[in-house]
């Protein structure tokens, strides 16, 4: 199997993870009553369900997509910036005059 379809197959493995466990917390912790709807609905589990596929989707594209961009090396070698701190004396006050019209 290749690398790339190895990595996506993993990412979407991890974000369906993250996915349930969203979705178990949200039922849980019972947040905006989510637990009564679903347990008091015949269609309440059908809910449940296409709240973690279309959060598994998302967090899939997500994690595939972090992935993917920690995989980039940087482009000017990792160096950073000069990094040269501004001392109080190249501070100057400027003198601010009040317009009188």
């Amino acid at each position: 199997m290749p690398k790339l379809i190895r990595l996506y197959i993993t990412q979407i493995i991890i974000g369906f993870a993250i996915s349930a466990a969203f979705v178990v917390m949200l039922l849980a912790f019972d947040i905006a009553n989510l637990r009564g709807l679903v347990t008091g609905s015949s269609s309440g589990y059908l809910a449940a369900f296409l709240l973690f596929m279309f959060n598994g989707i998302v967090f899939s594209g997500v994690q595939f997509g972090i992935a993917i961009m920690r995989m980039a090396e940087p482009e000017n070698g990792g160096k950073g910036g000069r990094r040269t701190p501004i001392t109080p004396a190249e501070l100057l006050p400027i003198p601010v005059h009040k317009d009188r019209s």
